[in-house]
């Protein structure tokens, strides 16, 4: 690879999955803040439910989508199935983890109870899973994300969760979903 291909590949990096703030899309920045702040998320219905019928969700992911536009978040993919929802999105050096998805679920819900009468009891689970994604691992991230469907036809959710937790070494096992108890709870309801 040249020089100048490099260059390219690094500018186009940079356009396609970082934020800047302070400036528009200069691609040599400087003295303004840079961010890459990609974060894969995960969380569920209350209880699990399974409420997310596919109808809900064709029109559910493009308003969660709006909600992060809104807010100066740049969301990469969304999707799921019955039970939960994945997010990968960007955010903004102005935005804290725990803020954005406030803003996402007390939105999409908000949305849900006034388009859906009938689920006027929706809820999302209290808590959610935030992994970090480095640049590379996008691709792969987002094609995870867009086959949920396929993939929950032999994992479950525990199942897909606790690999998350594992393969991030955020907890042990047993602490999640069962027998010991630990002074932070992961996905409580």
């Amino acid at each position: 690879m040249t020089r100048f291909e490099s260059d390219i590949r690094a500018q186009n990096i940079f356009l396609c999955c970082c934020n800047v703030s302070g400036f528009g899309l200069n691609p040599f920045p400087m003295s303004n803040t840079f961010s890459c702040l990609n974060i894969h998320w995960v969380f569920s219905t209350k209880e699990r439910a399974p409420v997310l019928v596919p109808d809900l969700r064709e029109r559910l992911w493009p308003y969660m989508g709006g909600i992060a536009r809104q807010n100066g978040i740049f969301p990469k993919c969304i999707g799921g199935v019955a039970d939960h929802v994945h997010l990968l999105l960007a955010l903004p050096t102005t935005m804290g983890i725990a803020k954005a998805m406030q803003l996402i679920k007390t939105g999409s819900s908000g949305w849900i109870h006034h388009t859906f009468p009938h689920l006027r009891n929706f809820a999302w689970q209290q808590g959610y899973g935030a992994f970090s994604v480095g640049i590379s691992q996008i691709a792969e991230t987002i094609q995870y994300i867009e086959q949920q469907l396929e993939h929950h036809r032999t994992r479950t959710f525990k199942d897909e969760y606790l690999a998350f937790l594992k393969a991030t070494a955020a907890i042990s096992m047993t602490n999640t979903f069962g027998t010991r108890r630990r002074s932070y709870r992961t996905l409580r309801d």
